[in-house]
């Protein structure tokens, strides 16, 4: 396995594929994660995928983020903004190092979020999502008649984080966007669940090649 590198602008490890039929993962970690947190979790639902996984820039409180926020819930939208354009930079850049197809984006809590923004601002970066607990990311979303990508939406039903309006304003702002969106709301909470693991992997499982 790789070890991290700063190349590309973003402190991130690689993990190269041995299954061509599997499309590249984006692994997009939550608050507090970095770039190997969720290398297991992309082994796991996808075996043999190349994995592709990224450490945010901004820290709260020593912990890593993608982008900031002003409170428990409300986010600095100039900077999240920013921070989706860089991270759509730095897939393009890695796509070329590594000689990948646009990847599928897995990405939990805040790294969710900021696939979110990716596909609402920058669609052409990712092939497709798995949203782990995400949020809606911003107030006044783009809606574009362009076709998206598929989108899987997993939720918990009972998230003290992410209220269920929060939830459908996110799958609305998707599909504004274009994206073809599947969401299913699981008896849980913010953490992940076993029934994530498997409803994302069978997602996946769409994707071979």
């Amino acid at each position: 396995m790789s070890l991290s590198t700063t190349d590309l602008g973003f402190v991130h490890r690689f993990v190269p594929g041995t299954d061509k039929s599997r499309a590249p993962l984006l692994m997009l970690h939550g608050t507090g994660g970095d770039e190997n947190d969720l290398l297991p979790l992309g082994a796991r639902l996808s075996p043999g995928a190349a994995l592709l996984s990224p450490r945010g820039q901004v820290l709260e409180q020593g912990m890593p983020r993608f982008f900031r926020r002003l409170a428990e819930g409300v986010f600095d939208e100039a900077d999240l903004k920013a921070r989706a354009a860089d991270l759509a930079r730095f897939i393009a850049a890695a796509r070329e190092a590594y000689g990948l197809a646009a990847p599928i984006a897995v990405g939990f809590s805040n790294g969710a979020n900021i696939a979110a923004a990716l596909l609402l601002l920058h669609r052409e970066a990712l092939a497709g999502a798995v949203l782990l607990r995400a949020m809606a990311p911003l107030a006044e979303p783009p809606v574009s008649r362009e076709k998206g990508v598929p989108v899987l939406v997993l939720s918990g039903l009972m998230d003290p984080i992410v209220p269920a309006d929060n939830a459908g304003r996110l799958v609305r702002a998707l599909e504004g966007a274009g994206h073809s969106v599947t969401q299913e709301i699981l008896p849980a909470g913010h953490n992940l669940s076993q029934a994530d693991l498997t409803l994302s992997a069978e997602w996946l499982e769409h994707f071979r090649q």
